[in-house]
């Protein structure tokens, strides 16, 4: 696959985004056959390897110690344990083993338990990926040379709504800390939440931002917002389901080479939403009870809807995207 692409511009997304709706569902369906069988969902699974007590203040996250979340902190947890639940997770069906620390950036004296986590991961022929924070050039050298896979570091949402949400960092900061990993050769998995307040344009504007970097994210986490108690964005009015599958679509028709995750917020939309959301271009999702602090749907109730659509997880020889036909 080539690394070019042309650059988006707000005007031609905004034009996709705003199509009748069945008509943009249409072309994203269309999309996603030319690159991906439409009947496979790549399944991940994500630990939390160290929870509470971060020192950012993002209004959505119970992991804030500077937000209101009474939620306690925890220490880095031991490798055999964490290549313990690898097991179990290969054991699901999962391709993919995420690893997510709640802090501002990972410490010196963290990286050795990190690299072996991820040597572990790999050993178990397992896709891994961390989510950290931000990363200097040597953190991010050493986690390549370890062998990860992708690096998570979403932008959340639009430049110009991002310091309605954070304060503690600045949009900038991620798109470097994504530059940073991307220059190294990590895969990028990158992609925001939907719900917290902003405007439609923001949406669109995130994903221009996304589709802009020198190559698209190899993942795209599209989260729902699912309200955590004492945080600011506890009372958040809840996103209109046709919004979110709009989001979707336009993710993939301007990404159609990343997988496109339906990330956070499942718990809470009905067979019928997912499915829509499937047709529209999603191609992976997060298996399991708990995203980091949030609630999943569940192994169980992930199945019962792959056999109503008749889809099946992916292996993970089929995770790279096939070019469209001359």
């Amino acid at each position: 696959m080539s690394d070019t692409q042309p650059k988006w511009t707000r005007e031609a997304a905004t034009a996709l985004h705003d199509l009748p709706f069945m008509e943009l569902l249409f072309r994203a369906q269309t999309v996603h056959r030319a690159h991906f069988d439409p009947n496979k969902v790549q399944m991940s699974r994500l630990l939390s390897i160290k929870t509470g007590g971060c020192a950012e203040d993002c209004s959505y996250c119970s992991q804030s110690a500077r937000n209101g979340s009474n939620l306690s902190a925890s220490k880095l947890i031991e490798v055999e344990r964490v290549l313990s639940e690898a097991r179990k997770a290969r054991e699901a069906g999962a391709t993919r083993f995420c690893m997510g620390a709640a802090w501002r950036e990972p410490k010196e004296r963290d990286m050795d338990t990190l690299v072996a986590m991820v040597e572990g991961v790999k050993a178990m022929g397992m896709e891994s990926c961390m989510t950290l924070g931000m990363l200097d050039d040597t953190q991010v050298v050493r986690l390549r040379d370890a062998g990860l896979d992708y690096y998570n570091h979403n932008i959340d949402t639009s430049e110009r709504y991002y310091p309605e949400v954070i304060t503690t960092r600045t949009f900038a900061d991620r798109i470097a800390t994504l530059n940073r990993v991307q220059e190294a050769g990590i895969k990028v998995c990158s992609g925001g939440i939907m719900g917290m307040g902003e405007e439609a344009t923001d949406r669109i504007d995130m994903l221009v931002s996304l589709a802009n970097l020198p190559k698209a994210p190899d993942s795209v986490p599209i989260n729902m917002l699912m309200p955590q108690a004492d945080t600011p964005l506890a009372k958040a009015e809840p996103l209109d389901p046709i919004a979110f599958v709009r989001v979707i679509a336009l993710a993939r028709i301007m990404m159609p080479q990343s997988h496109v995750r339906l990330s956070a917020g499942r718990s809470e939309m009905s067979d019928e939403m997912q499915a829509l959301c499937f047709f529209a271009g999603a191609n992976s999702i997060f298996a399991g009870d708990t995203l980091l602090t949030a609630e999943n749907p569940g192994d169980s109730r992930d199945m019962a809807l792959f056999a109503k659509l008749g889809l099946q997880p992916m292996a993970a020889e089929e995770h790279a995207c096939t070019e469209a036909a001359e």
